[in-house]
């Protein structure tokens, strides 16, 4: 490729307008000032944000929730990991890696509000919870909770160990609208009985973005004596909150979804007290009952993956967890407020602030979500993603902070089209 072709396809690729890591720090330096609320709305400087994300031209990509891909100067960094790790292979993962770990999680940690000696790296959520599902000492009548709308595969866990071990699984379903914190808590707490041992809730809803009540929950269970298992998938980094405020047992998340590490990073959070009561999936050299790597041993893994989680850490602190929240709940709020009243478009999720941020989820009357999803990306060049589940039949929408506000409007005028 000669000189001249190159400069033609980094420009339309975005490669050649890349923001450095110095240059991205020094426009957050100018904007300490700034409150989050007032720099959501900032289109300029999120369109500079957006010069570090190289985008598929193809589409308006508005399902980010999947796999919030890395800038590219993260994945410069992860590249370099990658290459660094198999420069010195087995003389970096016996003599590094294991301390590399420990000080990526503790970093962790303290981006969650914990004690390092409490969390754990996995693969994703679902690995997460299942180390707790599976590891918890089963006897037949016992009983869990969940919600039609979690997860799917973490759904079928718990059906997995009630026909292994003859535990019941009793099943509520969240309104998408709720009057109040009371009515969601008021449902897990009338499913409750003496044999209610564990249940599962969602942080935020994957489906809806609708975001639960945890610290009521927990706390309600707490004094029935029911432990609390969430789901943070969507939670971590996406808005700020604080494990150990939370008050819950067990908390699992996948970090490659709105921390934008690489794919295979996952946490575990268990409260110290609990976990002499899990058993270990795969079993390690680590038998400290109060040892969190007694049930988080995986074997050898990816360990510049690991590494990697400390330098989205570093980009996600110096966007600012206020900011980058204020701005996915403003894109999230925009292109809601114009079509919450249209004729048959129908928001499945809250109007309230503090019940969602950057996800919701949107149908339309007579169009059956594969088909609106395949319309949108035919007809109007706009990615999503089909949810046809329990109470939800519409779209999932989740933009990104490099997501601008000409594309939701283009995104808007597409429902609205569709719509009439």
């Amino acid at each position: 490729m000669n000189k001249r072709s190159f400069i033609k396809n980094a420009a339309f690729t975005g490669i050649g307008a890349t923001v450095g890591m110095d240059a991205l720090a020094a426009l957050f330096e100018s904007k300490l000032g700034v409150s989050g609320e007032v720099l959501a709305s900032d289109e300029q400087f999120w369109k500079t944000i957006r010069k570090q994300y190289l985008l598929k031209p193809d589409y308006i990509n508005l399902e980010n929730g999947y796999y919030n891909f890395v800038p590219q100067p993260l994945l410069e960094k992860f590249i370099a990991h990658v290459k660094e790790v198999n420069y010195q292979g087995s003389f970096y993962m016996r003599n590094y890696a294991v301390e590399n770990k420990k000080r990526v999680t503790s970093k962790l940690a303290a981006l969650m509000g914990c004690s390092a000696e409490e969390i754990a790296i996995t693969r994703n959520t679902t690995e997460s919870l299942d180390i707790v599902i599976a590891g918890k000492h089963w006897e037949k009548g016992d009983e869990t909770i969940m919600a039609e709308q979690d997860y799917g595969s973490i759904i079928e866990m718990l059906k997995h160990v009630g026909s292994r071990y003859g535990v019941i699984n009793k099943m509520v379903s969240v309104p998408n609208h709720p009057k109040s914190d009371e009515e969601i808590v008021a449902l897990y707490e009338n499913a409750i009985t003496p044999k209610t041992k564990l249940i599962l809730v969602s942080h935020i809803i994957n489906i809806t973005g609708q975001i639960l009540p945890i610290r009521k929950i927990c706390d309600m269970a707490h004094a029935k004596g029911v432990e609390v298992c969430v789901d943070g998938a969507h939670a971590v980094a996406h808005f700020k909150f604080n494990i150990t405020d939370l008050n819950c047992d067990y908390y699992g998340a996948s970090l490659h979804k709105w921390l934008s590490t690489p794919l295979g990073a996952g946490l575990l959070y268990v409260k110290k007290e609990k976990m002499p009561g899990i058993e270990p999936l795969i079993v390690g050299w680590e038998k400290e009952p109060y040892k969190i790597l007694r049930i988080s041993h995986t074997g050898t893994h990816p360990s510049h993956t690991d590494l990697t989680i400390e330098d989205s850490i570093d980009y996600y602190n110096m966007i600012g967890a206020e900011r980058k929240e204020s701005r996915l709940r403003f894109i999230q709020e925009y292109w809601t407020s114009k079509v919450r009243t249209v004729p048959r478009i129908i928001i499945n999720t809250p109007v309230e602030s503090h019940r969602a941020c950057g996800i919701a989820n949107v149908g339309i009357e007579g169009i059956k979500p594969g088909e609106l999803a395949k319309r949108l990306l035919d007809e109007h060049r706009v990615y999503t993603v089909a949810i046809d589940g329990p109470n939800v039949f519409g779209c999932r929408i989740t933009p990104n902070v490099y997501t601008t506000t000409d594309e939701l409007d283009q995104f808007v005028k597409a429902l609205k089209t569709l719509a009439s």
